[in-house]
């Protein structure tokens, strides 16, 4: 039977494209070898969300690959800044793997981000290592109730009191709540109206006033959470960069990893390619195999096609920021092609799969309630078309 993955020591055809390097090539080898060896490809999850999640972080810090989610070579990172392909590489092979593997990588870096990028040395040196080690889980705490996509309207607020912020207020939707230790959290602090009055803090989980008010549990398991702030004190040495700087902060930390949700887009995808092409090829059906039939084989060819196309945007996406570049409208290019053509990939992995394809368990549909929430989180599809028609229509 032909094989679908390379084999440790190889790699994809893809990564013979100029975006790589050799190091690059060298990266994905190594890390597909550690998924074989401490993943298996089972795409299921745990009952115990929480255990899982504290498991792939120690795992992930345990081999090494959480240097790539932080910068600062000082602090355990790979490089000095955040090298933008070698997230993306990562999060694809995970999410082909294991969906909260991928989930316990990328918020340690999106979790740690503006801590990377916006940091003072003393806040580096506390947490930057211990999030390379997998020993601090972190989160990133920006969406509340009734502020999503339009972070302007924020309205947890954070009041100076001497040497103190005192915050209060609600933040929902936040991945890692209940498991995290420490939050990066965005709150007004009134220097400015809308996105120019708000501030970002580090503040840590066991942090008096900060209570978990609700865990949220979603049709792919993660560990979700609201937090409420009740007079919560949060030294003014725990803000990140100038008081009215938190959309800033917020915003530059996105971008960052806003391409990488493309990536694991990509891995959800290709996973469902790979079982699909697995399937047809030795699914019986009228004396024949299912991959027999032309229409099997229009759904294969516009799965790949599709796949294709996801992966050049995504990772041109990649390889223009790491060459210094603003990538606003290349990267919601990536993460809202990448995303809606993994949902439309994987759908058709469900069809042709049948009885099997909602079988609870099976890889495709363990797929199926995966991809959903990346057309959400990070900046919906319909959030992404805005950004690139406003871009393009700019003077």
């Amino acid at each position: 039977m032909t094989r679908l993955r390379p084999m440790p020591g190889e790699w994809p055809p893809e990564l013979d494209w100029p975006f790589f390097d050799d190091a690059h090539r060298q990266l994905k080898s190594d890390l597909h070898a550690w998924c074989i060896a401490h993943i298996g490809g089972e795409a299921e999850h745990d009952h115990d969300v929480d255990a899982q999640c504290r498991h792939w972080v120690q795992a992930l810090g345990r081999g090494d690959w959480l240097r790539y989610a932080v910068a600062g070579l000082a602090y355990g990172g790979d490089q000095d800044v955040i090298d933008t392909r070698s997230i993306c590489l990562l999060r694809e092979e995970l999410a082909w793997h294991h969906g909260l593997a991928d989930f316990a990588f990328a918020m340690q870096g999106l979790g740690s981000g503006a801590i990377s990028l916006f940091g003072t040395e003393a806040q580096k040196q506390n947490y930057l290592p211990r999030v390379v080690e997998g020993s601090a889980i972190a989160a990133f705490a920006l969406s509340e109730p009734h502020a999503g996509s339009d972070v302007a309207a924020m309205a947890c607020s954070a009041t100076l009191d001497g040497d103190h912020y005192v915050l209060n207020g609600e933040k929902t939707w936040i991945s890692n709540g209940g498991i995290a230790n420490f939050y990066v959290v965005f709150a007004r602090t009134q220097e400015a109206p809308g996105s120019r009055g708000i501030s970002a803090f580090i503040v840590d989980a066991d942090t008096p006033g900060l209570e978990i008010s609700e865990r949220i549990d979603v049709i792919a398991p993660h560990p979700l959470a609201t937090l409420r702030f009740v007079n919560a004190r949060v030294p003014v040495s725990q803000r990140m960069g100038e008081g009215g700087q938190g959309f800033k902060v917020a915003m530059a930390t996105l971008d960052v990893f806003r391409t990488s949700v493309a990536a694991a887009a990509l891995g959800f995808g290709r996973r469902a390619l790979d079982a699909s092409i697995s399937w047809v090829r030795t699914r019986q059906m009228f004396g024949h195999t299912l991959g027999d039939f032309q229409i099997t084989q229009t759904k294969i060819a516009q799965m790949a096609t599709l796949l294709d196309a996801a992966t050049l945007l995504t990772y041109r996406a990649a390889w223009l920021r790491d060459q210094g570049q603003r990538i606003t409208r290349e990267a919601a290019m990536a993460k809202m092609t990448a995303t809606e053509s993994a949902q439309q990939i994987i759908d058709m992995a469900v069809q042709l799969h049948g009885g099997m394809g909602v079988k609870k368990g099976s890889i495709v549909e363990s797929l199926y309630r995966e991809i959903r929430a990346l057309r959400i989180y990070e900046g919906a599809t319909e959030v992404q078309q805005l950004i690139i028609g406003r871009d393009l229509l700019k003077p």
